[in-house]
């Protein structure tokens, strides 16, 4: 899943006679995530691990789950595309698939809104990986198709759905957010005007409690939390002062602005971790208010971008 470390504490006809105004130039209504949208994500979320377990990154497994994720979205309408790519792993080249939907905007800038979907390898045959990382597949899947719908906004989405972001053995430069790292390099070649790489993460434990890691770009830490206290979310989310390597850090190290939202406590009680990478995993464990909760800060952050 991720990797963890610490750090020291500290620091988008006018009336007969009158002239017309162009329908694009009309102020659209801010971007909000409903109690329906948030029962939708946990439908997909179900449906995608009772459809797609195992996904073990870089299999056949992941594979089957792209090529799901691409006809859910294609069928929601939602432009969408399958790159597939090989890279170096401990058990040599293996083939992965990152699953890209894009949603095309009026201006130049770009959001980049990312999930992983692939399963923690060597677990189990029936690890449903329901939080990790079914949670923000489910959730993105309903953004996606939430900011398809109406009038193009000014910002360009696009909804990344990664492969391979869990490690065989050990994370290392071979191992691990294999997805993440071979986006974001594409995202540079293409030379795309990044305002902001939203990643989700573990976010439908029903015991939610986001943590914003340090290793994400300030000025996007504090507009997470200003987001969460417009909705009414901010006792749901907070500051981490230590570092958690996740599928953000590819973009970061290649300048672009990016934040982790997750919630790396995932147990049976407050503070224990004791469902993370085990069958616990399980979509009993997942509820709709916090994939509400998760949503609802999401697209507050696209409206204050």
């Amino acid at each position: 899943m991720k990797s963890l470390f610490f750090l020291a504490c500290a620091g988008i006809l006018a009336g007969c006679g009158e002239k017309s105004v162009p329908s694009a130039e009309k102020p659209l209504a801010p971007l909000t995530f409903s109690a329906v949208q948030a029962s939708n994500a946990l439908s997909n979320v179900v449906s995608f691990v009772s459809e797609c377990t195992p996904r073990d990154g870089g299999t056949p497994g992941s594979e089957r789950a792209a090529v799901w994720l691409h006809t859910r979205l294609t069928g929601l309408g939602v432009k969408a595309a399958i790159d597939r790519f090989t890279d170096i792993t401990p058990d040599g080249p293996q083939p992965f698939a990152n699953v890209l939907a894009t949603i095309p905007g009026t201006g130049d800038d770009w959001v980049v809104l990312l999930s992983h979907f692939d399963t923690k390898s060597k677990i189990s045959k029936a690890f449903q990986g329901a939080n990790d990382g079914g949670s923000s597949t489910g959730l993105l899947l309903e953004l996606a198709a939430a900011l398809n719908s109406g009038a193009p906004r000014k910002l360009n989405v696009l909804c990344a759905f990664l492969d391979g972001e869990e490690c065989r053995l050990g994370f290392s430069d071979r191992d691990g957010f294999h997805g993440s790292k071979h986006l974001a390099k594409a995202v540079k070649q293409q030379q795309k005007k990044v305002k902001a790489v939203i990643l989700m993460d573990m976010v439908g434990d029903s015991d939610l409690k986001i943590t914003i890691p340090h290793n994400g770009t300030a000025a996007l830490r504090v507009l997470a939390l200003e987001a969460a206290e417009a909705t009414g979310d901010r006792a749901k989310i907070g500051l981490f002062d230590g570092i958690i390597y996740d599928d953000h850090q590819a973009f970061l190290e290649l300048g672009y602005p990016a934040i982790d939202l997750i919630d790396l406590v995932y147990g049976s009680r407050p503070g224990e971790n004791d469902y993370w990478h085990t069958t616990k995993d399980t979509v009993d464990k997942l509820s709709a208010e916090s994939l509400l909760t998760t949503g609802r800060i999401v697209l507050e952050l696209l409206n204050r971008l």
